[in-house]
């Protein structure tokens, strides 16, 4: 589990709803939350996966962690993993590998 910067964006993040299996179909979904990146992003509903990336919560205004998108494929690249053709580790899916490589 993840520590999130308040209640509110916990609940958000971890918003499942009983009829959209989808969070991108859900119009309550709000936001989105990339474990492997770091990421958080407000959804954008225009029926495909957009997101709008945010950098400080609204609902407490807390500044998010940056994002660790270009870290995560460094360390790919470090590895000689190429994400678009070979099969990516399981701990660079979750999260992981942010832990192991501190």
């Amino acid at each position: 589990m993840y520590d999130h910067c308040c209640e509110e964006m916990t609940r958000q993040v971890d918003w499942h709803c009983d009829t959209h299996a989808d969070p991108y179909a859900c119009p309550d979904a709000l936001v989105n939350f990339s474990a492997k990146f770091q990421e958080y992003g407000l959804i954008i509903h225009d029926g495909g996966t957009a997101c709008s990336g945010i950098d400080f919560c609204p609902w407490c205004g807390r500044r998010l962690p940056e994002s660790q998108r270009d870290r995560w494929f460094e360390e790919l690249e470090a590895r000689g993993i190429d994400p678009w053709e070979d099969e990516v580790p399981a701990e660079f899916e979750d999260g992981s590998w942010l832990a192991a490589s501190s």
